[in-house]
């Protein structure tokens, strides 16, 4: 299975969001973006999308392919 990895931590804090903050906003729990940033939920596209929307990033910026996993 292909590993995604994000970068949802070094975007909160560029924009001086805790978890709490970034999960009210894509209408989440804090659980599941804590769950999201240590890789062990995958997020549906819907909430990706709301993710990259936030940050103002495309989603390719957020969320990607681990190195050596892509087919």
């Amino acid at each position: 299975m292909d590993t995604v990895k994000n970068r949802l931590k070094e975007l909160r804090a560029r924009d001086s969001l805790n978890q709490t903050e970034l999960a009210k906003l894509a209408q989440i729990s804090r659980q599941t973006v804590s769950l999201i940033e240590r890789g062990e939920y995958l997020p549906s596209i819907l909430i990706a999308l709301k993710i990259a929307k936030i940050f103002k990033e495309p989603v390719e910026q957020v969320f990607s392919l681990a190195e050596g996993e892509s087919k």
